[in-house]
C-alpha cells in the first residue's frame, strides 16, 4: 500500500459533475492498493497519515499533524501508485488490487 499526501486549503473529488468527496484545510491522500495489502496495513497508513506534522504551528514549523488543526481528510483511491517502473518504458499494474467488485485482471 502506498499512499502520496498533498496538504491543501481546499479539495473536492467530482464524478459527473456531482461532488462526491470535499474538504476545506487538511490532507488529500492519493491511496495505491496492492492485492497483499490487509487490512492491519491500511489501520497502520491511516495512523501515520493523521499523525504527520506537515502543518505549521504559530511559529511557523511544521509541528502539527492534521488531527492538530482539526483539518479534514479526503482519500482517493490511485491505482497508478502501485505500478511498477523497474524494467522498460511501460508500466506493469499486475500488483494493484482489482477494482472493488472484480476478481482477476485488472
Amino acid at each position: 500500500m502506498r499512499a502520496l499526501i498533498q496538504r491543501v486549503t481546499h479539495a473536492k473529488v467530482e464524478v459527473d459533475g456531482q461532488c462526491i468527496g470535499e474538504i476545506d484545510q487538511g490532507l488529500l491522500v492519493f491511496i495505491g492498493v496492492e492485492k497483499d495489502d490487509r487490512t492491519e496495513d491500511a489501520d497502520r497508513l491511516l495512523k501515520k497519515v493523521l499523525a504527520y506534522r506537515v502543518f505549521s504551528d504559530s511559529e511557523d514549523k511544521m509541528n502539527l499533524s492534521v488531527t492538530d488543526v482539526n483539518g479534514g481528510l479526503l482519500l482517493v483511491s490511485q491505482f497508478t501508485l502501485a505500478a511498477n517502473t523497474q524494467k522498460g518504458l511501460r508500466p506493469s499494474f499486475s500488483s494493484a488490487a482489482p477494482p472493488s467488485g472484480r476478481r482477476g485482471a485488472v
